[in-house]
C-alpha cells in the first residue's frame, strides 16, 4: 500500500492497531506501530483527528495521568487522585521525554531503563512523557509546558526538583517547553535542576530523503520497519528535527539559563576507528549536532566542557541501553557519596568507552 493513498494506508492499518480483532497486534508490538506511525504521518493523523494519532501524556508504568485544566474542583480532585495514585510521592520528579517515532515504554531496551535505573538512587518519581512525535516541535513544546506547569501545581507533595532526561528529539521538544514556559509566565521551570540530553540533533540531523536515518529509528521495533518504506514521507516533526527547529519562526534558540545542561554524543567507531565514527556520529545524529557545535560562534550552544562526553561504539539507539551512558549519568545527577550502580551490559553488546571533551 505504499504506492497507494496515505488514508487507505491507514484503513489497512486500523484492525491491526485498534486492539481489538484476530489481526490485532500484542499491546506492546501495538504501540510501538503506533509511535512509529505518529512519527511518520503524526501531523497528518492530528489534523485528520484520526483516532490513531498520539494524544500527549504523561505516564507512568505505561498508564496515562489525566491532569485537569484550571477549573479549581477538578484540580482538587485531581490532586486527590494522584495522592492515590502515588502514595509515597516525591518533590523530586524525573521526567523522560523520548525521540522521533518512539514511545515511552521504549525506555526499556535491552533490559535496562535510565529512568527505573536513576528514580530509586535520586529519590525521584520517575514520569514518561508519551507524544505524538510528528507534530511540530514548537507545538508539542508549547503542550509539554502547559502539561508541566499542571503536574507540579497538582502533584500531592511540593515539587522541589525536576530533572528531565530527554533522547533525540525529547531534547528539542523539551528545550522547546522551557522556553515557551518562561515567556508564558510559568513557575515550573524554576524548579527543573538538570536538563540532560543523549543525541539530541541540536543543529539538525541529515535524515535522506530515502528513509536511512528512519531506518535506524524503526528498526528498534521490528513490527514497525515495513514503515520505513515512507521515508518519502515527512511529517512536521520530521522536518524540524532534520534542521533542529525548536521554535515556530525557526530562530536559534540558546540553552535554558536556569538549569544545568548535559550532553551526551555517541559515535559508531572507537580506536582506529574513532575519527570515522566522529565523522558519521552514531549514525543518525552528528557527533557536532550533539555536542551543539556550529561552524558560527554565535549559534553554539554553551555546553561547559565538564558537562559534555562522547560514548565509543555507540549508535543513536544503544544510547538507551549503554552501561558506559548510565554511569555518567549517576556521575553527573547524583551525589559522590552515593556508589555508581551500573548496569550489566548483554554479552552481545559492544564495548563503549566515554571520552570526555576537552575545550
Amino acid at each position: 500500500m505504499v504506492g497507494g493513498t496515505v488514508d487507505a494506508l491507514l484503513g489497512l492499518l486500523t484492525p491491526a492497531l485498534s486492539g481489538t480483532g484476530p489481526t490485532a497486534l500484542p499491546s506492546p508490538e501495538r504501540e510501538a506501530v503506533v509511535a512509529a506511525l505518529n512519527g511518520v504521518l503524526g501531523d497528518h493523523l492530528a489534523a485528520t483527528h484520526n483516532p490513531l494519532a498520539t494524544p500527549m501524556a504523561l505516564r507512568s508504568e505505561g498508564r496515562a495521568l489525566v491532569l485537569c485544566g484550571a477549573a479549581l474542583d477538578s484540580a482538587v480532585l485531581e490532586h486527590t487522585a494522584l495522592s492515590t495514585r502515588f502514595p509515597q510521592a516525591s518533590p523530586t520528579l524525573l521526567v523522560m521525554v523520548h525521540g522521533l517515532c518512539m514511545n515511552d515504554l521504549q525506555w526499556q531496551r535491552e533490559g535496562h531503563d535510565h529512568g527505573a535505573m536513576l528514580a530509586p538512587l535520586l529519590g525521584a518519581t520517575p514520569l514518561y512523557l508519551h507524544y505524538n512525535t510528528g507534530r511540530p516541535i514548537a507545538q508539542n513544546g508549547l503542550e509539554f509546558a502547559g502539561l508541566l506547569q499542571r503536574l507540579v501545581s497538582q502533584w500531592p507533595v511540593p515539587v522541589q526538583r525536576v530533572l528531565l532526561l530527554t533522547h533525540s528529539m525529547g531534547g528539542l521538544v523539551s528545550r522547546s517547553a522551557l522556553h515557551q514556559a518562561a515567556a508564558a509566565g510559568h513557575t515550573w521551570p524554576a524548579r527543573v535542576s538538570d536538563v540532560v540530553f543523549l543525541g539530541t540533533p541540536h543543529h539538525g540531523a541529515p535524515l535522506e530523503r530515502a528513509g536511512h536515518g528512519l531506518d535506524i529509528v524503526l528498526g528498534a521495533a521490528p513490527y514497525a520497519a515495513p514503515l520505513a518504506r515512507l521515508g518519502k514521507l515527512r511529517s512536521a516533526g520530521i522536518t524540524d528535527l532534520r534542521h533542529g527547529h525548536c521554535t515556530t519562526d525557526t530562530a536559534p534558540l540558546p540553552l535554558p539559563a536556569g538549569p544545568r545542561c548535559w550532553t551526551v554524543a555517541a559515535v559508531l567507531g572507537d580506536g582506529e576507528k574513532a575519527l570515522t565514527g566522529r565523522l558519521l556520529g552514531d549514525g543518525l545524529v552528528p557527533l557536532a549536532s550533539a555536542l551543539g557545535q556550529h561552524k558560527h560562534a554565535e549559534r553554539t550552544l554553551a555546553f561547559a566542557p565538564e558537562r559534555q562526553c562522547v560514548v565509543q561504539a555507540t549508535n543513536h539507539l544503544q544510547l538507551l541501553s549503554s552501561p558506559a551512558v548510565a554511569a555518567q549519568l549517576q556521575r553527573w545527577l547524583m551525589p559522590t557519596a552515593i556508589p555508581l550502580a551500573i548496569p550489566t551490559s548483554p554479552a552481545t553488546a559492544p564495548v563503549t568507552t566515554v571520552t570526555p571533551v576537552t575545550p
